[in-house]
């Protein structure tokens, strides 16, 4: 039997599941950055609901969300394959990219990453349950953009952990370690076999990284440009040593900007 290649299923989680990925970013301790986007794509909810108890939001949701799923589901069913067909398409190219950056053989590992379309214009992703989310309103090409960034995070841990010999428990909001695997996926991505069949490359694209990454300035300089340029300077563990030491040296002001940032903007997934 041959090596099964690297790989992502894209299913539809279904309408629980998707109730249970937006609520995650509808507490009151969500930053408006994260929390506004569902009333960006779904104006008819509730202002309020960050404020209510969990009982009373779920109930909302599945409520005043139903409709909205029942209109759309022929729509997610649709795009299990073509986001599937998509990702096969370019897959090979793909695998060769995340091999020669992060220094391994790519096509040996995580081959059971899973893609969750649902309605939740945020896309978390969890480590160890190797899935992640997508927002159903993502092109094929811009599915494919999202699945980039999330792929990079976890082949960035795979060897950070080999590595730094630490615990994927540090690799969560609001650790430094995770601010930072946010920040370095446009170095990673500035391969042209992943930034040419990436929507959200270049910064004036759309940005493959949060937004309120691209004007964070350290010393006067872009912080983006320069991790690029550490990035082209340094093997994949030189860059994460290098890159980590210079965001402990920075952290401060990384934390003020991204504190200011979520409170003024709203993130979302889609392309």
């Amino acid at each position: 039997m041959g090596v099964r290649p690297m790989n992502v299923t894209f299913r539809n989680a279904g309408f629980d599941y998707s109730v249970e990925s937006i609520l995650l970013f509808q507490t009151e301790e969500t930053a408006s950055y994260w929390s506004d986007s569902l009333r960006y794509f779904y104006p008819e909810i509730n202002q309020n609901i960050q404020t209510w108890k969990e009982r009373e939001k779920e109930d909302y949701l599945r409520t005043s969300l139903r409709k909205i799923w029942d209109r759309v589901l022929p729509e997610i069913e649709a795009k299990e394959c073509r986001y599937h067909e998509h990702f096969q398409k370019y897959r090979n190219q793909i695998e060769d990219a995340l091999s020669d950056a992060f220094e391994l053989d790519s096509r040996t590992m995580f081959n059971e990453l899973l893609a969750n379309i649902t309605l939740n214009p945020i896309c978390p992703r969890f480590l160890r349950e190797e899935k992640f989310d997508l927002f159903y309103m993502n092109s094929e090409r811009g599915a494919l953009g999202i699945t980039l960034h999330e792929v990079i995070h976890y082949f960035w841990f795979f060897v950070w952990n080999r590595h730094f010999q630490d615990s994927y428990d540090e690799y969560e909001t609001p650790s430094l370690q995770w601010i930072l695997s946010e920040m370095v996926v446009e170095s990673i991505m500035s391969d042209k076999r992943l930034s040419t069949i990436n929507p959200y490359y270049p910064r004036e694209e759309g940005a493959c990284v949060y937004r309120y990454f691209l004007d964070m300035k350290i010393e006067g300089k872009l912080i983006l440009d320069t991790l690029m340029d550490l990035h082209e300077n340094h093997s994949i563990t030189a860059y994460m040593e290098a890159a980590y030491d210079y965001c402990k040296r920075h952290e401060a002001e990384i934390r003020q900007h991204i504190r200011q940032s979520e409170n003024s903007t709203a993130e979302s997934g889609a392309s």
